[in-house]
């Protein structure tokens, strides 16, 4: 076991240690994955800007359930374009310093002229189409340094929940920037990359869930 002590002729010796992944450690990209295919029994840890993130826990109200509520907004819409592959937690290798598990994203397949692919070890690599993120306030990293990789790497659109503000941001790449959209009349926001593809923000807020696939199947309507 890691950090196991032998005795050998009466010298206590420490046992080559497998080295492990901590949140703050700075690694390669490679490295970094053969330190994480060493720790089964971790959840999630993301490799952004060079650093490592882990996450040990996930609860319920800050992560649990707008992750659910957002993987079941977009499954509907992948039921409506099957061309489109709707993913949750899957992992990304967005580049040399960046790999990443988005809480969900879409993508398109390179054949349907996606700028993504699916490697043969079964992995995304290159920047997904659009890109979903829960992240509990606006400290998070996720609207920091993951945001910058993200717009670097030239991830199109780009969503984050920020549960503890009731907020719900959408960035849109544009000219090599991301600019926040805002809400329309109705408090709903849209993808003008994915037809029919709207948030009833408010309801998301809410919690009102019929309402919000209510919206989105009128949108695929439209």
């Amino acid at each position: 076991m890691p950090g196991d002590v032998v005795v050998s002729r009466g010298k206590s010796v420490t046992s080559k240690l497998v080295p492990i992944l901590e949140s703050g450690d700075r690694l390669s990209r490679v490295e970094f994955e053969r330190r994480y295919a060493q720790m089964p029994r971790l959840k999630k840890a993301e490799l952004v800007e060079g650093v490592v993130y882990t996450t040990p826990s996930v609860r319920c109200r800050l992560h649990g359930q707008p992750h659910a509520a957002l993987v079941a907004w977009l499954a509907l819409y992948g039921v409506a374009y099957p061309e489109v592959e709707v993913a949750d937690s899957a992992t990304v290798r967005l580049d040399l310093d960046n790999e990443v598990q988005p809480d969900a994203l879409l993508r398109l397949d390179a054949s349907a002229g996606g700028q993504s692919r699916i490697s043969e070890d079964d992995y995304i690599e290159g920047a997904p189409e659009l890109v979903v993120e829960i992240a509990a306030s606006t400290a998070s990293y996720d609207l920091h340094d993951k945001l910058r990789a993200y717009r670097r790497n030239g991830v199109r659109e780009y969503l984050v929940w920020v549960v503890l503000e009731e907020e719900f941001r959408w960035y849109v790449l544009d000219e090599g920037e991301y600019r926040q959209q805002e809400p329309d009349a109705a408090g709903c926001l849209s993808s003008p990359f994915f037809p029919g593809l709207v948030l009833d923000v408010k309801a998301l807020l809410a919690g009102e869930m019929g309402q919000v696939l209510a919206r989105l199947q009128a949108g695929l309507g439209s």
